[in-house]
């Protein structure tokens, strides 16, 4: 039997730090952390936060340990609706980064506040 993708996701949130992009702003400005779109390239393409870095969430795991290497730099990863940045959220923490959040608006309230 499947899993359908919203139960999932009830489970794997909780375990997630998730903030505002309101939030998330002040503390990258204070923290020099990353910020990841994890949305396809086509969709960062059509609007973008500002310094944000696309990765798709497909690919995350892969090219973010090319990128950065230190495990303590915080790191803030957001997509359309929170689901996808929740999911790459417990795979960076799989991976062994330490310090991640979800941005949990809509992209386009990411783009007005970065």
């Amino acid at each position: 039997m499947l899993t359908a993708v919203q139960d999932v996701l009830k489970t794997v949130k909780p375990n997630q730090r998730c903030i505002s992009a309101q939030q998330a702003k002040i503390e990258i400005d204070q923290n020099d952390g990353l910020l990841i779109d994890v949305r396809e390239p086509a969709e960062y393409e059509a609007q973008s936060a500002s310094g944000a870095i696309n990765i798709p969430r497909g690919l995350l795991e892969f090219k973010l340990p090319e990128i950065e290497k230190d495990a303590q730099r915080p790191i803030y990863v957001h997509c359309a609706a929170g689901g996808r940045a929740a999911f790459a959220a417990e795979q960076l923490t799989r991976l062994g980064y330490q310090n991640v959040s979800v941005i949990t608006c809509k992209a386009s309230d990411v783009c007005q506040v970065f």
